[in-house]
């Protein structure tokens, strides 16, 4: 049942996708435009100041428009499937220090080492990311590894390597600690400055906050990577509830003949129905089974709650009930006894259930009900149910009493159990009485199969609301 609090809330509704193929679109057209800009800039004197910083903000420009387009691409398909590969998970995190205010620019900032003078040269926002004071000076080559991550110091030492010797443009991301315990996250982008002969006489560098990037992106992918669990382990549990039911109900499938030694025996059919409306298994069980006297249980059941509890709380239950019926305990003491074991488990719930005990001989069948559905007896293509002895759901009370009915079946008579689940639908165009309607339908056909087969094809449709069991008994001459 949804939270009270969201009752009048409508259900969050994911965006139209030809909006979002349109925002697409836009940062597409936009990424060109400055992809475009960026080549200009690149044909600049590198030794403008202005020019590198123009085309280093085009080349930041890029990544962001490339990140959005990845981030509206992720939005347009919706989750991946845990099946399909994850998408990698950021090398380095940060903390919760918050990002710095304003705008891009006041977020970036440049440095210039000279190598020939050992001058520093770094821009007012550049002391600002690094939460330094200006009076104490930049940091040089030497000093910045220092305020770096230890982990991060080798990728830092390295990136300089390749620009001051091989004069390679510099890429990377790396942590700093503030000197008030915060920490953020930089993008670093530079190149080197050649001189006349083609050595290096200094680097420069554009440094970018991207702490709220990282934590934005760290933030989608902890909650991808916890529904992708989540999946998975509702997978595995959907998985082991199916098993688990298998193994329990009944292997046999179709019809179930047991001969009869006296005035006839029984032609079994059952089916179990899984909701419309919920992929996860209930706790709905149906059972017939041949007792060493010669008579036969017939049950039908239902645990409240869906998924593994429920499926193993019905293993347990009905595991106890055919225990009792085989040891000849008569239905309305097996219901209290079922009764008193919900109510020690250690996972109480509510059930309700029907159990059944025919004698071939006598035609004689002995029930007793806990707040479940009565069978429906058709006879002569009439259906009628059973007069319900008293009987409370299981768990629902300690230490009562349930009654105990009988009622002569004759040759041709069709017995139906069945959980509510069955009649319980969405369009309130089925009830109990739909089954009572299926009486002419009931009366011609040959085989319990074929009566089970009718019942479904009118009530097992995917409008029902939630799991269901269907057991019909036809008494043979």
């Amino acid at each position: 049942m949804p939270s009270h609090l969201f009752a009048d809330r409508p259900a969050p509704q994911p965006p139209e996708r030809d909006a979002v193929d349109a925002l697409i679109n836009r940062t597409l057209l936009l990424r060109g435009d400055v992809d475009a800009v960026r080549r200009d800039t690149a044909v600049i004197d590198d030794d403008d100041p202005q020019a590198r910083w123009q085309r280093a903000l085009c080349e930041l420009a890029v990544h962001q428009l490339d990140d959005l387009g990845e981030h509206l691409g992720r939005l347009r398909d919706g989750i991946p499937h845990p099946t399909d590969p994850g998408t990698a998970a950021d090398a380095y995190g940060d903390s919760a220090t918050g990002p710095l205010a304003g705008s891009l620019l006041s977020r970036v900032g440049s440095a210039e080492w000279n190598l020939l003078t050992d001058e520093v040269s770094w821009s007012d926002e550049l002391y600002v990311i690094f939460g330094r004071d200006p009076a104490k000076g930049a940091l040089s080559l030497d000093e910045l590894p220092s305020v770096l991550l230890a982990d991060d110091q080798p990728l830092l030492t390295s990136m300089v390597t390749d620009c001051l010797v091989d004069g390679r443009p510099m890429d990377g991301e790396f942590r700093i600690l503030l000197p008030d315990g915060g920490m953020r996250t930089l993008h670093m982008m530079g190149e080197p400055v050649l001189d006349t002969d083609g050595c290096t006489a200094s680097m420069w560098a554009v440094l970018r906050d991207v702490s709220r990037l990282r934590r934005s992106r760290h933030a989608v992918d902890r909650t991808q990577e916890t529904l992708r669990r989540r999946e998975q382990r509702a997978r595995a549990e959907h998985r082991m509830a199916v098993e688990l039911q298998e193994a329990v109900l009944p292997p046999w499938r179709g019809s179930l003949p047991i001969a009869g030694r006296g005035t006839g025996g029984l032609d079994i059919a059952a089916q179990y129905l899984p909701s419309g409306a919920s992929d996860l298994i209930g706790g709905d069980w149906y059972d017939a089974l041949p007792l060493p006297d010669g008579k036969t249980l017939l049950s039908v059941g239902d645990l409240t709650g869906h998924g593994l509890p429920a499926t193993s709380s019905m293993a347990l239950l009905l595991g106890a009930l055919r225990g009792m019926a085989v040891a000849g305990v008569d239905p309305g003491a097996l219901m209290g006894h079922l009764n008193q074991l919900i109510d020690c488990s250690a996972q109480p719930a509510l059930g309700s259930a029907v159990c059944c005990r025919f004698d071939p001989i006598t035609g004689t069948l002995a029930w007793a009900q806990a707040g479940h559905p009565a069978p429906l007896l058709f006879r002569n293509g009439v259906g009628r149910p059973l007069p319900a002895p008293d009987g409370v759901l299981l768990g629902a009370a300690s230490g009562v009493t349930y009654e105990q009915d009988q009622v002569v079946l004759l040759p041709g008579d069709v017995l139906v159990l069945h959980t509510d689940g069955l009649t319980r639908r969405d369009d309130r165009s089925a009830g109990p009485d739909t089954l009572l309607d299926l009486a002419p339908r009931l009366a011609h056909a040959r085989t319990a199969q074929d009566c089970v087969r009718i019942v479904v094809e009118r009530l097992g449709s995917a409008e029902r609301l939630d799991d269901a069991c269907v057991l019909a008994a036809r008494v043979t001459g």
